[in-house]
């Protein structure tokens, strides 16, 4: 009887538990979020305390962000935070495509990442410990300034095999990098990012949840 009683209080917790946590509102977890990026901006073992800069202080500074007092610039349309390690050698997304009689150029960009769970603390990929270099097909029209682009190989595929769409975080950066086929690490376009559920994969989307990322583009053959 006793053994009963125990499975059943057991039985009752374990429902009280799951109501909680069904119960916590978008509003609270967005709380959350916002909670945990500013304790990532705070102490975080990548880059250490961030220096946030607003978007005028990057415009004057040349939509540069400087590594010495650690910048990251706030876009505040979005929430996404972004730290420019290296503008990169090449042109432009846009540059190019306006090199095109219809102003809309696609190109295919290599990545590689890393990506980590602000949140709950944990790294849940990374193309620089795989090896594979990941694909996108990115496409950009700038008649609006718009990018279109998904992931056709490499790890991002591997860890979000249900959605191919490039999250709009890793497009970011490319209003502001230079994209050129050099093989020189030293020379391609890299960039640190805070990104907000909103901006994220898809999953991010689903539990709110924030990300940082490292990464590097460069263009494909």
């Amino acid at each position: 009887m006793t053994r009963n009683i125990f499975h059943f209080l057991v039985f009752i917790l374990c429902l009280f538990c799951t109501s909680c946590k069904k119960g916590e509102t978008y509003a609270d977890m967005k709380e959350k979020e916002k909670d945990a990026i500013q304790n990532f901006i705070a102490n975080n073992t990548f880059v250490g305390p961030i220096n946030v800069i607003s978007e005028a202080t990057f415009n004057a500074q040349g939509q540069t962000t400087d590594l010495t007092s650690n910048q990251f610039v706030l876009f505040e349309d979005d929430g996404i935070y972004m730290q420019i390690v290296r503008k990169g050698i090449g042109k432009t997304m846009a540059e190019m495509a306006m090199e095109q009689p219809d102003s809309t150029i696609s190109k295919v960009i290599l990545c590689r990442f890393l990506e980590y769970d602000i949140e709950n603390a944990y790294q849940t990929a990374s193309s620089y410990k795989s090896g594979i270099v990941d694909k996108m097909l990115c496409t950009y029209t700038h008649q609006g300034r718009s990018y279109t682009a998904y992931f056709y190989e490499g790890e991002m595929i591997k860890t979000y095999p249900s959605n191919t769409a490039v999250l709009k975080g890793w497009l970011k950066p490319l209003d502001y990098i230079n994209l050129a086929k050099t093989a020189g690490s030293g020379e391609i376009a890299k960039v640190r990012l805070i990104v907000p559920h909103s901006s994220g994969t898809a999953n991010a989307g689903t539990y709110v949840l924030p990300f940082y990322y490292e990464i590097s583009y460069q263009l494909g053959k």
